[in-house]
Order: C-alpha cells, then structure tokens, then sequence
C-alpha cells in the first residue's frame, strides 16, 4: 500500500476527494449512494481512463469506497485513513511560535492568550475526533 502522504500529493487525486467530499456534504439523505465516475470525470474534465487509474489509487489507499451497479461505479469518501495525516500535523499546528514581540503585544497577555487558544485547539481536536469515530462506528453498524 503506497504512502497516505504520496497518495495526497497528487493535486488530481486531491480534487477529486474534495468533489467526494462537496458531494458528500450536498447530499442531505442518510443514504449517500456515492458519487459516479461520469460526475468525476465531467467535474474535472479529465478523460475517464485517468480518473479511474486515480480512484484505484485511491481505494487502495482506504481513501475511497466503491459501490458497483451494474457496470457502473459509485464512489464515497473514506475519511479514517485521513487521521493519520491530521496525527502527524497536529504537533505542527500546535507549535508556540513567539509572534509577541513581532507585534508588541504584552509577553504575559500573549502567554495567557496562548495557552487558552491551545486548550480551546486541543478539545475541538478531541472532539471532531470522538464524534467522527462515533458517525464512522455507527454507519458501518447500519452497513452504510
């Protein structure tokens, strides 16, 4: 299985998780049957041979699901692999860079107010992640 982070470099197969993702977002019924290759390829006017070699990418990868109907494939977002990209940037997000002296701000202030934000950043982070495993656990549960 290639690398979550070489899988993502590809800027084609970043756009087409995001048209997976707006799809996804748009479809208000619980049932998302998934988006089809023809809407991906339409979407990003690239030829279908070149959008289906990057879905396999992306399946392969765990980033995608596919549902076949047919002789025809629907796609849907698969956001668990994306954790391990959100655990390896959380630490980078959460760096103290020292920006109170580049704009005058009181040291004490600046502190206070960074440690705030940090917890604030850190329980939302808990949070996203507590609910979205939960949504996760309970689709498959309804085989979704």
């Amino acid at each position: 299985m290639a690398d979550i982070f070489d899988v993502i470099a590809d800027a084609t197969r970043r756009d087409i998780l995001q048209i997976l993702l707006d799809r996804y977002e748009s479809d208000s019924s619980v049932s998302h049957g998934g988006t089809s290759v023809s809407e991906i390829v339409t979407a990003l006017g690239l030829s279908q041979p070149t959008v289906s070699k990057h879905l396999k990418v992306l399946r392969e990868a765990g980033l995608v699901a596919v549902r076949e109907e047919g002789q025809h494939r629907y796609y849907r977002l698969e956001s668990s692999p994306l954790e391990t990209i959100e655990d390896w940037l959380i630490p980078f997000l959460s760096v103290d860079f020292d920006v109170s002296g580049a704009i005058g701000l009181d040291p004490a202030l600046t502190d206070q107010a960074r440690q705030m934000a940090d917890a604030i950043g850190h329980a939302v982070a808990d949070t996203t992640h507590r609910v979205t495993s939960a949504v996760q656990a309970v689709s498959k549960k309804l085989g979704k």
